[in-house]
């Protein structure tokens, strides 16, 4: 698990929102390339190749992680370190139990990421009635009309408005990804 990095650099003055400049290596979502997708807003799990679910897990500088963490990476700007936790000592082990009961493959989930979404995970942005699983391989495609700032911005907060509907993902052919989310635009 590697973090996707921001369409848009940050505001220095305003870390919560964005500039419409474009982060070095992002460019080619303005080009044309790439697909996007729905960024759902829950929290990231992980079923690996041998069956084992894992919880996406966050450490901040200086605090001792929990046992059986396995690190991935550190964010140089935070500090913090993302990671994967056995999803049975998750605050989100009960939910994540519901939504596998709830899977409608009767095969099971495949091995992949997945965005545990639901009633008590988040404050439910999603407006879900039950947890459930939401590939992330399979999320719903989003038109983009307009490739520039203003046309991303717009297609953001529209979405948003419309089903909560957190931000967009890019998909590069090659495997790299881009990410905005609505929150990232001031409002005006």
């Amino acid at each position: 698990m590697k973090k996707i990095p921001t369409l848009f650099q940050r505001d220095p003055d305003d870390r919560a929102h964005v500039l419409p400049e474009v982060n070095p290596g992002c460019e080619w979502v303005l080009e044309g390339f790439g697909t996007a997708t729905r960024k759902y807003d829950g929290t990231c799990v992980m079923l690996d190749d041998l069956g084992k679910w894992w919880a996406r897990r966050e450490v901040k500088p200086g605090k001792t992680p929990p046992a059986s963490y396995v690190p991935v990476t550190t964010d140089e700007v935070t500090g913090k370190t993302m990671g994967w936790e056995p999803i049975g000592q998750s605050a989100f082990a009960k939910f994540h139990a519901e939504a596998l009961a709830n899977h409608p493959d009767t095969d099971g989930p495949r091995a992949g990421t997945y965005e545990l979404v639901g009633p008590k995970v988040n404050g439910n942005p999603e407006r879900e009635q039950r947890h459930r699983l939401i590939e992330h391989a399979t999320a719903e495609r989003l038109a983009v009309p307009e490739l520039t700032f203003d046309g991303i911005r717009k297609t953001a907060l529209a979405a948003a408005e419309a089903d909560g509907c957190e931000g967009l993902v890019w998909h590069h052919p090659d495997g790299r990804m881009v990410k905005i989310k609505a929150r990232d635009f001031h409002q005006t």
